[in-house]
């Protein structure tokens, strides 16, 4: 399973950015989703992966997100923006913007 979480908000975003993000129904910022790993979903994600956070999702995390924010069978959660701050430049050091791998469960934990 994967982990999405929206970091752009809507303005100056490209048109082929605006229906990605609309498929896979990401409205605004600080939105999650949580996906399987199938070949549409990475293809998906590979337009979208200068703007958006993303990482495998590990079991423990994912039981805490829908206890907090969401139902029982749902894939889409609305997040706060991130205690402490995220610095959103893909090159530096400690940006969130990209693949983070293992780290998406820290920062789902301080977005919650």
């Amino acid at each position: 399973m994967i982990a999405i979480i929206r970091i752009m908000g809507r303005v100056g975003v490209d048109k082929r950015l605006k229906e990605t993000f609309k498929r896979l129904n990401l409205p605004r910022k600080y939105s999650c989703i949580v996906l399987e790993e199938t070949k549409e979903n990475l293809g998906m994600l590979r337009r979208i992966r200068d703007v958006v956070a993303f990482g495998k999702i590990d079991e423990k995390t994912l039981e805490e997100l829908k206890k907090k924010r969401g139902k029982k069978n749902q894939r889409y959660f609305a997040l706060h923006p991130p205690r402490g701050g995220a610095v959103t430049k893909k090159h530096a050091p400690k940006g969130i913007l990209g693949d983070n791998k293992e780290q998406i469960n820290k920062l789902i934990e301080r977005m919650l």
